[in-house]
Parts: C-alpha cells; structure tokens; sequence
C-alpha cells in the first residue's frame, strides 16, 4: 500500500519524499534490465508502480512457461530477507514488489549511497538476487507443485445455471459436468475478492458468456464459468458468472495463518460429489486433501 506521505512529520522523512521523487530514469519510463541468455539467465524488466512499489513484468502472455517463471521469482523473493519489502503480489506474468521507501532509505548500505532515488536502490538489490535465477533451476521448480481436490455439487440448488450453460454449449448437463471435472486447473493468481483464484485449463467446449442480469449475491464456494474462465467465489459477493455448482470447502480463512486455501502456482481438480455429501460435509468435519 502507498504511504501517506502527509503523515510524515520529521525532517529527515522529508529528506526521504525529495529523493524518492527525483528520479533520473524521468516518470513512467521503464528500467530495464535484461540479462544475458547464454547462461539461461532469466529475462525480465523493472517498472515503477505507484510511488512504493516495482512490477517485475517476466512476459507479455498468459501461459504455464511464463507462470512457472512467475512462481519461482515470488519464492526466491520470499526466501530473501530484502529490507522495507512488505507485500510481494503475483499475476499472470508478473510479480508486484511493494516497500516501505522510509525503511529502504535507512537501510542503504555505503555502496547504496549514490543511487539517486529510492526506486533505484529498490532496482538494484532486486537485481543482484534475480540475476542468481536460471532458467534451468526454474524448470524443477515445480516438483513439489500442490495439487488439492475440490468437492463440487453440480446443478440444482448450488448449481442454477447449468442447465443454461448446456443449452448454450448444445450439450447435456452430465457432459458439462464431466468436461469441467476433467483434468486439472492450473492458479495463475489471487485476486478480485479475498482467496479468489484465476484458473486455467476450462475447456473451450464449455464456454459461455456472462449471465446478462449479474445476481446481486452469489453464495460462498460457488463454482462459475464467465467467457472461458471458470473459478470459485470464496465469499457471498454480487456476480455475473453463470455458476453450475458449489463446493463445502472454505477458501477464505480468516482465522488462519494462510487465509487464502489456494496459492498461484498450486492445481485443483474438481470432484463431483451429491447434494447428500454436500450437506453431510460439515457434519462429518471432512478437510480438503492434497493428491499424492
């Protein structure tokens, strides 16, 4: 989060504000950093975002490759003590660093000194720690990858929709069901609303807009197809998807040390299960487990 700069009472975080906002590099404009590939050395480019925090951008598409890179660069990063770091936020393609520019400031070390700018030094040790990944380590990156089944009722009650996404499809509820519970969905991210998970892998036979009227409340586990995306509301919020079934697993765990069940870079699989099991999950306190 920004800081309020406005807060800030003492002369010397003064001092701080008037550096960081003397940027050589001029506003917007971007500070690469590309290394060479003949060590299979990771490429990627450094850009201001906001005025506490740099967006390390690793590609410019959607896809596992670049995913995996995603992945590795938020674990090197979060293995890494870098002082006035405070959120480290992955995407598709990129990693969000937000820092505490006061902390960073007072965290230069003599070589540091002559960096111009906050964002500079910010540049630089986030530099000297990629410029360590190769692209060979990342391909291995994945071997301890988390793959969590999710227990899904489709139709009826939890699911209202799936009758319209067949219709639309030109297929039946049982083969939607069965494409949908096909496979494994990659997390590229979290976003949106606490714990929600972007997914990959729906196939494109499912399909299906957007309702037209979106609910102005759709229950907590509920599972969705917008377009080509499917995903899981983790809590009640107002939604357009068109939702064909719900799962009983909490997503959102506030009282958790992790909130969030779902990580980027972990994969689900769907699991059909009754409405009987759906509602005898809670009295039987069944937990969500990884596949082996």
């Amino acid at each position: 989060m920004s800081q309020e700069y406005g807060l800030l009472k003492r002369e010397s975080d003064w001092a701080v504000i008037a550096q960081f906002f003397h940027s050589r590099n001029g506003v917007g404009e971007v500070d690469i950093r590309s290394l060479s590939s003949t060590k299979q050395l990771i490429q990627y480019e450094l850009f201001p975002l906001g005025d506490s925090c740099v967006l390390i951008r690793l590609g410019t598409t959607i896809n596992e490759d670049t995913h995996k890179i995603v992945i590795a660069v938020t674990r090197l990063l979060q293995n890494n003590d870098i002082v006035g770091i405070n959120d480290i936020v992955p995407a598709f393609a990129s990693v969000a660093i937000h820092y505490n520019p006061v902390q960073v400031w007072k965290s230069r070390r003599r070589e540091e000194a002559g960096h111009e700018t906050i964002y500079d030094t910010m540049c630089t040790r986030l530099n000297q720690l990629l410029s360590k990944l190769t692209l060979d380590g990342i391909s291995n990156s994945n071997d301890n990858q988390k793959i969590i089944r999710i227990p899904v009722c489709y139709g009826g009650e939890y699911g209202p929709d799936l009758g319209a996404v067949a219709e639309h499809c030109g297929r039946t509820e049982s083969e939607v069901i069965s494409l949908h519970s096909s496979g494994s969905y990659l997390v590229y991210m979290i976003g949106f609303a606490p714990a929600f998970p972007y997914l990959g892998g729906m196939p494109k036979r499912i399909a299906t807009p957007r309702r037209g009227t979106p609910r102005t409340v759709t229950p907590a586990g509920s599972v969705g197809i917008a377009g080509e995306q499917t995903g899981i509301y983790p809590i009640a919020t107002p939604g357009g998807w068109q939702i064909i079934g719900r799962t009983p697993i909490e997503l959102f765990r506030p009282h958790h040390d992790q909130p969030s069940l779902l990580e980027a870079g972990d994969r689900i699989v769907f699991v059909p299960i009754t409405e009987e099991q759906f509602e005898g999950w809670f009295s039987t306190e069944n937990e969500v487990a990884p596949i082996v």
